[in-house]
């Protein structure tokens, strides 16, 4: 006796016998960039950042290598400031907060008591506006960068792509990955924009490379 799923099945293939076995590609350059942005342009896919970032309602300070201590110095509270294991102490030489570390792992009742999380992160995506963190040196765990109420990011500009697609082909899918764009906000209720309902309410992000002309 036939049951129905092999009947289907049947169905199925009679339907498919007849068609290509090959597999049609399917054009895909058109994803590798940002739309009307050359990813060979540096320095449009940085503006382009900066932009999508301000639109979010982060705040984007532009610096130079040469000028992270200063700038950090100037943007950061006085503390206490939850500052990952391997971000780079020499960004920090011209800070006089106070910076906690978070070994061991620190309570969230904690984490929720601290002026801001500073870190790096793995990726910037232009055409979003997006920061990848893979909790590598300098980004701390996931939890640290969502209760702190001010999340601080240092993005230097050679970490800046075009495009998702980019993106992706710099991630390792085994670590576990963090998306932010802008601060957390919510309009679920009434479409009122609400900040802070997932995480920080604020975003600075300080962009590392050549002074914008």
């Amino acid at each position: 006796m036939t049951s129905a799923r092999d009947e289907i099945l049947a169905r199925i293939r009679t339907a498919t016998a007849a068609l290509p076995t090959d597999p049609v590609p399917v054009p895909r350059a058109y994803l590798r960039t940002a739309p009307g942005t050359d990813p060979g342009d540096r320095s449009a896919v940085l503006a382009l950042f900066a932009e999508r970032l301000a639109e979010y309602g982060a705040a984007v300070h532009h610096t130079t290598t040469a000028e992270v201590a200063s700038t950090l110095a100037a943007t950061l509270p006085r503390g206490p400031v939850l500052v990952p294991a391997g971000f780079p102490g020499t960004w920090l030489g011209e800070w006089t907060g106070a910076a906690v570390a978070d070994e061991p792992p620190l309570p969230d009742t904690r984490l929720d008591t601290l002026e801001a999380v500073l870190t790096t992160c793995a990726v910037g995506i232009a055409d979003s506006g997006t920061l990848v963190l893979d909790a590598g040196p300098g980004q701390g765990r996931r939890a640290a960068t969502l209760l702190p109420d001010w999340h601080v990011c240092v993005v230097t500009a050679d970490q800046v792509v075009s495009s998702l697609p980019e993106a992706v082909q710099r991630l390792d899918p085994r670590r576990p990955l963090t998306w932010i764009s802008g601060p957390s906000a919510t309009a679920d209720i009434e479409m009122i924009r609400v900040q802070g309902v997932h995480g920080p309410r604020r975003l600075t992000v300080l962009l590392v490379g050549p002074r914008r002309t």
